[in-house]
């Protein structure tokens, strides 16, 4: 019989410090340094789980990636994917946003084949870089069929995560990278993915093609605090933001002066989300605050930075009002 064919893979790097090296005298690293050639290059074994082609989309350090390149990246798998050029994606990212890219793009594209989203936390040609065993786990789930209907995928230090769930809880040590509410969809050991759990059938937000060209409406996050002042609200308002999601204290919740000024930005037409600032449990609506009355949407256990993304989308679609909610209670 014939032997099956080898999956197709295709690496699009951006960057951050998977990609970095060290600075002279050995002080600090300057991320994106590498391009994906020299970052798969220095990986042994790399070729032997697939056939690979490896692009450049973006070379920056994750703090910043902007929209623009959330949109190229997205285009560009689709475009691979669409065309048959790739049973799989790996995309390289810095750490520091890498849970907002796989969260994007778990909305906003197919979960028909693997997308996988890689990192490292310390830097090329550095002592005990992780970059190299992270990358070659991303290929290896990559070209795995198993990891087909998950959504984009994110694993680092041999842990598999859902777009949706992963979170980076760790500034500096290796296991930075946790699921807390759920828990990690499974584990990479020696090149093969053992899941905890099968594949979700929910999918992703799927906005018509067109309608990213233009970007995304402008949606911030206003921080809870003690004694945190109210003016920022007015202030976005102002300046045409679309939404405001408030990372709340606890279960999503704000000083009274806070509160009374999103409000008032709901009712200027401001669509308003309620998340928290905790690192894992869900903010319920209608307990502390009356969200009936207010307008406020409740985020679940959506992280600020998640909400944030998926409010963008779902003003896009022209979600309003109880619509909104139910995207929220949904994805």
């Amino acid at each position: 019989m014939p032997e099956p064919a080898r999956r197709r893979v295709a690496i699009l790097a951006t960057g951050g410090t998977i990609a970095g090296q060290p600075g002279t005298g050995g002080r600090g690293y300057r991320a994106g340094a590498l391009g994906i050639d020299a970052l798969a290059g220095a990986v042994p074994g790399l070729g032997a789980l697939a056939d690979l082609r490896a692009e450049q989309v973006a070379n920056v350090g994750s703090q910043a990636v902007t929209i623009p390149i959330w949109l190229r990246l997205a285009e560009r798998i689709r475009e691979l994917l669409a065309e048959g050029q790739a049973d799989g994606i790996v995309v390289t990212h810095g750490t520091d946003t890498l849970e907002e890219t796989a969260y994007f793009l778990s909305l906003v594209l197919p979960w028909s084949r693997p997308i996988v989203l890689t990192g490292a936390m310390r830097p090329a040609g550095t002592p005990g870089a992780d970059g190299p065993a992270n990358l070659l786990d991303a290929v290896a789930l990559a070209a795995d069929p198993a990891a087909a209907g998950r959504g984009p995928l994110v694993v680092m230090n041999g842990a598999i995560h859902g777009a949706r769930d992963v979170r980076k809880i760790s500034a500096s040590a290796l296991c930075a990278f946790a699921s807390p509410n759920r828990g990690p969809l499974g584990i990479v050991d020696r090149g093969q993915a053992f899941w905890h759990m099968p594949p979700s059938p929910a999918g992703g937000l799927a906005p018509q093609p067109g309608t990213l060209a233009h970007g995304l409406p402008r949606v911030d996050i206003v921080c809870a605090y003690a004694d945190s002042p109210a003016d920022v609200v007015p202030w976005l308002v102002e300046r045409g933001c679309r939404g405001i999601v408030l990372a709340g204290v606890g279960g999503g919740n704000a000083g009274d002066d806070l509160l009374a000024a999103l409000a008032r930005a709901v009712r200027a037409g401001v669509a308003v989300v309620r998340a928290s600032r905790c690192g894992s449990g869900r903010v319920a609506r209608n307990v502390e605050i009356d969200d009936d009355a207010l307008g406020f949407i409740a985020a679940g256990d959506l992280t600020p930075q998640k909400a944030r993304i998926l409010l963008a989308l779902a003003l896009l679609g022209g979600k309003t009002g109880p619509g909104l909610q139910r995207c929220f209670d949904h994805h």
